[in-house]
């Protein structure tokens, strides 16, 4: 069986079959994905991420989070406008960083759902183990890019599916909640496709460059 991939349209096949989910390969961007047949509804995904332990004091989730967080202190400045788009129930990146001084909302669709916040754009946005979730992924990018300002960034962190990965053994997939799994292939595919200038990875951390033409 066939399915376009959803975040490059090329076609995709039959992968692999886990505990009752189906996933498919794309021949285009080498990501995987899982059908949509399998997708939470909206109480069902609420309740997932209820059950995370996101506390914002929490030394272990900081640490977690400190990649990010020192990026964003290496590229920007506390006059810099951000946004933590799919914060969660505990925004520990809005935290750390507006202890800093910084100028960042947190955006989640179950959690903060300030849509006002969709309308304006940012000289950063971060998506921290977010793009996984993302039902629609080229819609997403396409949003994310739009909220971009001229010379802004998009910084994501998640976990790359590639060959080397023993798919059934691996932890990634276990989260019914993640259903888009990105090839580092997929990546220049988002560069080129919703007109990012560049992009850059360190481990899981990926992050996507605006850069204003000189004039």
């Amino acid at each position: 069986m066939l399915q376009s991939c959803p975040l490059c349209n090329n076609e995709s096949s039959f992968f692999h079959s886990y505990k009752n989910r189906d996933y498919y390969k794309c021949i285009g961007c080498q990501s995987v994905f899982v059908s949509p047949n399998y997708f939470l509804n909206p109480e069902e995904e609420k309740e997932r991420y209820l059950i995370h332990n996101n506390d914002v004091y929490d030394s272990g989730y900081r640490n977690f989070v400190s990649p990010i967080i020192d990026f964003v202190v290496k590229e920007f400045s506390v006059e810099h406008c951000g946004l933590d788009f799919g914060a969660g129930t505990g925004p520990v990146i809005t935290k750390v960083l507006g202890e800093k001084g910084y100028n960042i909302s947190p955006y989640d669709p179950f959690f903060c759902n300030n849509i006002e916040l969709l309308q304006k754009q940012y000289d950063f946005i971060i998506c921290c183990e977010v793009i996984e979730h993302f039902f629609k992924p080229q819609e997403e990018f396409a949003q994310l890019r739009s909220m971009l300002k001229p010379n802004g960034k998009l910084i994501c962190m998640t976990d790359f599916y590639s060959e080397n990965v023993d798919f059934i053994k691996w932890y990634y997939k276990n989260d019914p909640t993640h259903v888009f799994f990105y090839h580092k292939s997929a990546l220049s595919y988002i560069e080129n496709a919703f007109g990012f200038s560049e992009h850059f990875v360190s481990d899981r951390l990926v992050w996507f460059s605006v850069t204003e033409p000189k004039k």
